[in-house]
């Protein structure tokens, strides 16, 4: 299977949906899917035009099981002589997108498909999705995903979920953050949608960059952020969908965004 089927791409207006492609393995990740994904989420965030990403997996079993731990996937093959791996520049590219990533958690989201969810701003899954942190149960433990998930979770309940490796079902995921709605698996699409349109009808310049500024001040202390966040908002006025979506706000009408 090429790379180009491996990661589904398909562009709408101003829409990038990325869906996983391997049904026979649960979508689990091997390099070349990471390698793929990482691209596609670095060439997104340099696309002007695009407001948003909608990320999932192909089937209605798995949305990612993980790593592929067939023995043939190559998936663990460490190359010592680099300080990062595949997956974790994933997660990094994940990170540095500057479009909402919107997570449709189709089924099975486990071990680094977790890491995949993290990285998603906004997700919707459906009720027969399962989720969890199976590592420990073939002596591994998820050290790159906990990078992220750790800050989202209580710490009770990630401990919980790294030590025991038992899944969550979506309406607890659900309870504790994971996810900001359940659907039906027969209106998975429509929710997702619903989501969807609530974002990108909005000013994607302001988006893009209150992204930047979330991104940079998360580990930052508070005097350090209102620092660094009051320099971003005097910069806001200088856009042109905040020109734009004030004159609007006075004029009584909707706005018309430019993206710049």
């Amino acid at each position: 299977m090429s790379t180009s089927d491996i990661l589904l791409t398909d562009r709408r207006d101003n829409v990038l949906r990325l869906t996983l492609n391997r049904p026979e393995r649960r979508n689990a990740l091997n390099d070349d899917l990471i390698l793929a994904l990482t691209q596609a989420l670095d060439d997104a965030s340099q696309d002007p035009d695009i407001r948003a990403i909608v990320l999932t997996g192909s089937g209605d079993k798995a949305f990612c099981s993980g790593a592929d731990l067939n023995p043939n996937a190559g998936t663990f093959g460490f190359d010592y002589s680099k300080p990062m791996s595949n997956y974790a520049n994933l997660l990094r590219a994940g990170r540095r997108a500057t479009v909402p990533v919107i997570g449709r958690v189709n089924g099975f989201c486990l071990a680094g498909g977790m890491g995949l969810l993290a990285i998603c701003d906004l997700a919707v899954a459906s009720r027969s999705a399962k989720l969890g942190l199976p590592e420990v149960k073939v002596g591994l433990f998820p050290m790159q995903v906990a990078a992220l998930l750790q800050s989202m979770l209580p710490a009770r309940k990630f401990a919980e979920m790294c030590y025991t490796g038992e899944m969550l079902t979506a309406d607890e995921a659900l309870d504790c953050g994971l996810v900001n709605y359940v659907a039906e698996p027969e209106d998975l699409d429509a929710k997702t949608d619903w989501l969807l349109d609530r974002v990108v009808s909005k000013s994607p310049t302001a988006i893009r960059r209150g992204k930047y500024a979330l991104s940079a001040t998360s580990g930052m202390t508070f005097d350090q952020a209102i620092a660094f966040l009051e320099s971003q908002i005097g910069l806001m006025p200088l856009t042109e969908d905040a020109k734009e979506g004030l004159a609007a706000f006075a004029e009584k009408r909707a706005p018309e965004w430019t993206g710049r």
